[in-house]
């Protein structure tokens, strides 16, 4: 766990600093700066990868091949999906979904697995699971996080943000409607949507079945006013997730 390289990947400027350091120096490869630093105390390789799925695939494959990591987070915001769920929320993903991947259908959008080929006759099974055992892990660590008040503003009242566990989807657009929502909901049990971690638990399956643990704070709701809550709210929920992110990795 702690002893192996752990690969830390954000889509953002905001979100990675909270968590790097580059007291290891800096590389540069595919138009990337990777810097090599710590988290938590544990030698880590960070990387800002830009938004969207080919960005993230990149990045984590780019980091793969050169550093001996022995597993990965991303870390990052999302758009929330649960109605149970409130800005500053922060989700770890027990599941990574890829739902813009599959067919259309007369009937409707059918998701398969990303390779596959996505027609009759073939595997429809999708997902990218984290270990069980490792699930377990964070939860015991997660309990130790803590969070400051939000600004009343964010909700209703001055709410503490909690941390959830449960599946995350990805795909390459931003959801700012209520509709997709509750769909993404319905379909996935997915907690957030986000443009990033699917497509890195892709990487990490295809480099060894590594573990992806991905840790996102939501910094909207996903729904109509999405677009104008997300700027706003994107510094609380950027240093929300890296709370997290520091209480998790030493676990992973």
């Amino acid at each position: 766990m702690a002893n192996r390289l752990l690969g830390v990947i954000s889509a953002m400027p905001e979100e990675l600093a909270h968590l790097a350091d580059d007291s290891g120096g800096r590389i540069a490869m595919g138009g990337l700066s990777y810097l090599k630093g710590h988290i938590a105390g544990r030698e880590a390789i960070f990387v800002e990868c830009g938004m969207g799925k080919v960005n993230a695939g990149v990045a984590a494959a780019l980091m793969l091949d050169r550093f001996p990591c022995g597993a990965l987070m991303f870390c990052g915001v999302a758009g929330g999906l649960d109605p149970a769920l409130g800005v500053g929320d922060v989700v770890v993903g027990t599941r990574n979904i890829q739902y813009d991947y599959g067919a259309e259908l007369e009937v409707g959008f059918k998701t398969y697995q990303p390779g596959k080929p996505p027609l009759p006759g073939f595997d429809d099974a999708h997902g990218y699971d984290v270990p069980a055992d490792l699930v377990e892990r964070l939860k015991a660590a997660a309990t130790g996080v803590t969070f400051e008040a939000l600004p009343a503003e964010v909700g209703a009242g001055r709410r503490l943000p909690r941390v959830s566990f449960g599946p995350i989807a990805t795909g390459d657009c931003f959801v700012n409607s209520e509709r997709t929502r509750k769909k993404l909901h319905g379909a996935y049990g997915a907690q957030a949507c986000e443009m990033e971690g699917g497509a890195v638990a892709q990487v990490a399956e295809r480099f060894g079945n590594l573990p992806l643990v991905n840790v996102r704070c939501l910094s909207d709701l996903a729904g109509a006013e999405s677009h104008l809550d997300f700027g706003a709210f994107l510094p609380i929920a950027a240093h929300n997730a890296s709370l997290v992110a520091h209480k998790l990795a030493p676990v992973i």
